[in-house]
């Protein structure tokens, strides 16, 4: 078969495109929203009414999430390296994603159960055992999700396609639980009334019901991925060390730079920690934080398959330095036309049009880093002849990690510490009123801050090369030796004569 056609072979069904898609939703209906609602259900709602010192809650917040994020990383590290050294009849790759969604939506709804203590040392406790548990959990559940993109196809083109629409599902996914606490809010208003539902709103219950309905989604949807999609990526038979596995983590260049983008631009999250008090606070109602991000969610749905079309147009490389030009001049518009408006009714539309543009950015970093760790597993496969997804995914998801911890860290600080947030008091009442300082510094949090670090996170790609001749070699070059090698498997296979003898 000639190289030309080979290049054009296509592997998947359609439906398994879909049904990738469908797996990502799933993980991420779940895991989109916890971290960001987590931090507000510890700040606000788990512990209401105990008398803890606010300050010393507020810092405690800040370092359980940093804490957690470091302990991922090293789980990522873990669950990598045990991902490629996975031999089952279902691959490497789906078994830890299809055995894992009950264990994660196990513990997704212990997160939103706070025990019954007056101790604040027990408290702080509890939230850096939960929340470090939940991390661990989820580690082992979408690493290898993301991980089977590059287990889908040989076909780079194919690959990124399924990659890309996966990913815009998944954007969807992120969405997608922000819905579900809304409609659940209806819901208990419609059956509580009024003033019950604000009881139960205060004291978290929404999100309890919330966490539980996306757990079950998670369940039936990882489980139609798991009966639909196959690996199609033989993998290598050669056992590696957690030295060798290391040295692929931080030895390979390519891979390296695009795992940096996640520390270089760890703040560009920091928006997340924000955003409810955004929609509370700056548009007038918690109601609002879907109206918020669900523009954002769209326009993160949109970017990519934008980014698709690009990727026609241009390379990997410039694909990502023109998106991250592109969010931080979004982000910086919406800065100053909502603090040329003022907060009030008036922000509203020209803040969610805006916010829709600026979501587009998201379809880049959500795409295109996960389609270059795909080449870059294949650079690796090409130089030591070893296939390494597993650990490539889980380098790229190291650094994720470690820029989670700080983006975790730093968030809650800006907010809760820097921007002057006061915590309400009254247990009947869920947030206190702010000043316009605090206002202010809101909003550039959830603006200015990420501009800074959106491009930031572009300057590592300046020096990837996986790119141009260089790929199309290493495509064409893996191709002949898969084919050499089912070539010898098959001879084998049809004159077991040969090798007794």
């Amino acid at each position: 078969m000639s190289e030309k056609i080979e290049k054009q072979k296509k592997y998947m069904k359609f439906s398994e495109i879909i049904t990738f898609g469908i797996g990502l939703f799933g993980v991420a209906l779940l895991t989109g929203w916890m971290p960001d609602y987590t931090a507000t259900f510890f700040a606000d709602f788990a512990f209401k009414g105990k008398g803890f010192d606010p300050t010393t809650m507020s810092n405690a917040i800040s370092q359980v999430f940093f804490v957690a994020g470091i302990i991922g990383a090293v789980c990522e590290l873990v669950i990598g390296y045990l991902v490629d050294r996975t031999r089952t009849k279902f691959g490497k790759v789906k078994p830890w994603v299809g055995f894992g969604a009950v264990p994660l939506a196990i513990v997704s709804l212990f997160v939103f159960v706070a025990p019954k203590i007056d101790s604040q040392i027990l408290a702080i406790i509890w939230m850096y055992v939960v929340y470090s548990l939940y991390t661990a959990v989820s580690c082992a559940v979408e690493s290898p999700a993301n991980c089977f993109g590059s287990l889908c196809s040989p076909n780079p083109s194919e690959r990124s396609t399924a990659i890309s629409i996966a990913s815009f599902m998944r954007a969807v996914g992120q969405s997608g639980g922000m819905v579900v606490v809304m409609v659940v809010g209806l819901v208990m208003k419609a059956l509580m009334g009024k003033q019950q539902y604000k009881n139960a709103e205060g004291q978290g219950l929404d999100l309890v019901i919330s966490t539980a309905i996306c757990a079950l989604g998670l369940i039936l949807f990882v489980m139609i991925f798991f009966v639909n999609n196959k690996e199609r990526v033989p993998f290598t038979q050669e056992k590696v060390s957690i030295k060798d596995s290391i040295k692929v983590v931080f030895g390979n260049k390519n891979l390296l730079m695009v795992s940096l983008t996640k520390l270089c631009g760890f703040g560009r999250g920091v928006y997340g920690t924000v955003s409810l008090y955004i929609a509370i606070y700056l548009l007038g109602s918690k109601d609002l934080k879907l109206a918020l991000l669900l523009p954002m969610g769209i326009g993160t749905a949109v970017g990519t398959l934008l980014v698709n079309f690009v990727l026609k147009k241009f390379s990997t490389k410039k694909t990502f330095i023109i998106f991250c030009i592109y969010g931080a001049s979004s982000l910086a518009i919406l800065y100053l036309v909502s603090s040329a408006i003022g907060f009030n009714k008036t922000l509203i539309i020209p803040f969610l049009i805006i916010n829709f543009f600026c979501g587009i950015q998201h379809g880049n970093t959500n795409t295109t880093p996960n389609i270059m760790i795909a080449d870059c597993v294949d650079e690796i496969e090409y130089k030591t002849g070893k296939r390494q997804d597993g650990i490539a995914y889980a380098g790229y998801g190291l650094f994720s990690k470690v820029a989670s911890a700080f983006t975790k860290g730093l968030g809650p600080w800006l907010l809760y510490t820097w921007s002057g947030y006061q915590v309400s008091q009254n247990a009947n009442v869920a947030y206190a009123a702010q000043t316009d300082t605090t206002l202010n510094r809101m909003l550039m949090i959830y603006t200015i801050i990420p501009a800074i670090f959106v491009l930031l996170q572009m300057v590592p790609i300046f020096f990837y090369d996986n790119v141009g001749k260089k790929k199309e070699t290493i495509t064409a070059v893996l191709q002949e030796r898969r084919a050499a090698i089912a070539e010898m498997d098959e001879y084998e296979a049809t004159h077991p004569q040969d090798e007794a003898e």
